[in-house]
């Protein structure tokens, strides 16, 4: 499945089964976004390649080690590889719109905006973050990836 970013300068490529996508709700995921929640993937490194555009990726990094890529160009958020893990963070809403993909979990609810009602029950709910192997295990788990 192929991604981009808004204007196209950055083009990216996720490649095997794709796991389930997850929301959060925290704070910085909800300004990174703009809005409720910033839904995204994690997928191993081996499964992603960036078509092009490298070039014009720039970086936030907060003291926390919160990072956050973007695109130079546009602004739009692109994914970026974890610090210490073979795994890449996908944004999908960069994704194209050629396989169906499902929201799994939704995490940090417990931090959520107020006017954020919009959470279905069934589906797996974290109050805070959950350790990053147990996400992972989620996403891929619950999808057969």
């Amino acid at each position: 499945m192929r991604g981009e970013c808004i204007c196209g300068a950055i083009v990216f490529e996720v490649t095997g089964s794709l796991p389930g996508l997850y929301q959060c709700h925290c704070s910085i995921c909800r300004k990174q976004g703009g809005s409720a929640s910033n839904t995204g993937m994690i997928v191993a490194k081996g499964n992603f390649s960036w078509l092009s555009g490298q070039k014009n990726i720039s970086s936030y990094v907060k003291e926390s080690g919160f990072r956050s890529d973007f695109c130079s160009v546009c602004g739009a958020v692109v994914p970026n590889r974890f610090r210490d893990r073979p795994y890449v963070w996908v944004p999908a809403g960069a994704l194209d719109d050629s396989e169906p993909l499902e929201i799994i979990a939704h995490i940090c609810v417990g931090s959520k905006a107020s006017w954020d009602k919009l959470i279905p029950k069934e589906l797996a709910q974290y109050d805070s973050m959950p350790t990053l192997t147990e996400l992972i295990d989620l996403v891929h788990l619950n999808t057969g990836s």
